[in-house]
Order: C-alpha cells, then sequence, then structure tokens
C-alpha cells in the first residue's frame, strides 16, 4: 500500500521527535498543523472532484479560490490558538476578530505576493504571512499535484510553477554521485538544480561556495554562499533514504543555529521560524 506524502511527513516528524528531543517541541507544532493540512488537502480533492474550475493549463497562481478555502480558516486560527507560540497565537487571535473581509484580503495578498521570508517572532505583519502560508500550503499543494511534469529553462531560482522561494534542497543518488533538487515553499514541487550554484544570488564559483555538517546529523547539510551569505540546508537522501526533506529540514536546529552565528542568513525561513 503506497503511503501518501502527508502520511510520510507526520510519521517522519514522531520519529525525529524521538531521536532528537532538541527539536521535540517544534515537530509537535508541525504534528498539527501538517494534521490539519492533510484534512484541508483531502478536503479539496473531495470538494473539487466535480467541480469546474481548475485548470492545470492556467498559471497556479491564478488559482485562488477563496470561497472554497475560506470556510476551513476559522477552524485553522482556532487550532493556531491552541498550540502556538503566543506571538503567533496572539495573532491568530486578531484576526479571527477581523472576520471574513480581514481573512480575504490576507488570505489573497499573500497568495499573490513575492513569497518573501517571514518569521514567526517578526511583526504582526510577518505573523499573519506565516498564517496564511501554512494555510494557503495544501491548497497550493493540490493544485501542483494536479500538474503534469515541468521541464524549466535554465536553473530557476524559484519555483517553476509557483514562483515560490526553495524551503530545502535534496540531493539524490544519479551514477557515481548525487543529483541536487530545491522544493518549493509553498506548493511542495521539486525542480532540478545545479549543485554548484547558490539559489540566492546566482554565484558559481567553487570557492565562494561549501557546506558543513555535523557527525550527529551527516544527512543534512548547510549549503552556504561567502558571496551573498545566504545558507540554505539540504537533505542527502543518499546517506538516509527515508528522511523527508521538509520535516528533517524543520528537525536540525542545531545546523541553523551555526549557521547564523556564522553570518549567514536563511533563504527562507521555515513554518516554526527558523
Amino acid at each position: 500500500m503506497t503511503t501518501s506524502p502527508w502520511d510520510r511527513r507526520i510519521h517522519r516528524a514522531n520519529e525525529l521527535a524521538s531521536l532528537f528531543p532538541f527539536a521535540a517541541e517544534g515537530l509537535s507544532f508541525y504534528l498539527r498543523i501538517a494534521k490539519f493540512q492533510q484534512s484541508l488537502y483531502t478536503q479539496l480533492h473531495q470538494l473539487s472532484a466535480n467541480r469546474p474550475g481548475f485548470s492545470s493549463d492556467r498559471p497556479l497562481r491564478e488559482e485562488l479560490d477563496l470561497k472554497l478555502i475560506l470556510p476551513k480558516f476559522s477552524r485553522f486560527l482556532s487550532l493556531i490558538g491552541e498550540i502556538a507560540p503566543e506571538p503567533l497565537a496572539e495573532a491568530a487571535a486578531d484576526l479571527a476578530r477581523g472576520g471574513p473581509p480581514a481573512w480575504e484580503e490576507i488570505l489573497a495578498g499573500f497568495w499573490h505576493s513575492d513569497m518573501e521570508s517571514v518569521d514567526v517572532n517578526g511583526e504582526s505583519g510577518n505573523s499573519e504571512r506565516l498564517l496564511a502560508w501554512i494555510f494557503l500550503q495544501p491548497y497550493a499543494e493540490y493544485l501542483a499535484d494536479r500538474r503534469g511534469p515541468t521541464t524549466p529553462d535554465g536553473t530557476p531560482f524559484t519555483c517553476p510553477l509557483c514562483g515560490g522561494k526553495p524551503i530545502v534542497g535534496v540531493l539524490r543518488r544519479e551514477g557515481d554521485g548525487a543529483k541536487k533538487s530545491l522544493i518549493c515553499m509553498l506548493c511542495a514541487h521539486e525542480w532540478a538544480f545545479r549543485r554548484l550554484y547558490c539559489p540566492a544570488c546566482g554565484e558559481e564559483r567553487e570557492p565562494q561556495l561549501a557546506f558543513y555538517s555535523s557527525p550527529e546529523i551527516a544527512h543534512v547539510r548547510v549549503d552556504v554562499c561567502d558571496t551573498c551569505h545566504t545558507y540554505l540546508k539540504s537533505v542527502d537522501l543518499t546517506k538516509i533514504g527515508l528522511a523527508v526533506p521538509v520535516v528533517d529540514e524543520l528537525a536540525t536546529i542545531p545546523l541553523d543555529l551555526w549557521a547564523r552565528a556564522h553570518g549567514y542568513r536563511k533563504l527562507q525561513f521555515n513554518m516554526l521560524g527558523m
């Protein structure tokens, strides 16, 4: 029986919470979020099965159907109020009081934006953007899953389907080495990417690019650029084939702390604000 991507994410988060006690609190939060997102994804599949309007021919970001998803937002805000750290829980409560007009503005604003980084510990506007991102992610993934394979031109810095930034890199076995790809922070689409190439500034000179890892977390590394001082983590599936990149990225907090201590900033914060 084939398990869904959501089941694999949830199973891996439970597994890593036991392996990495330092990440247990964050993974517990993610688990509740992932279960909500899985439920929303499933409902979208059921609601739109006989519903016209979605088209795999149109750009993904032209497919926002607020009438379909807005009724689910109130329950999402209630969940955030129960499980999130105080700043994010307060932002959810404030947004809940705003009602549907405010929800539409926040969701549409994020969906049509340039997908700048969002930070759970940032200003209220950033917290609202984080909430919009978490809620819209399964919707975007559902739209992406309805599209066929893509063959983008060149080496795109952002997702060829929706324009989102990469949230994590992936290394998979190819011949005697490994090929690299990036996973979108919004729609979870994965696209091929050059190994020696900075996804933030396009630097390709080898002396300016490096990666670091820890013996305790050897299958995840920090890819850094000494030109723009940006980093992005990559998960090496040639070392642990059962890793789930978006979850292992969340769990490896010590690598984020190391990168920040050495003056690097992350290309895209994850859902924990790291």
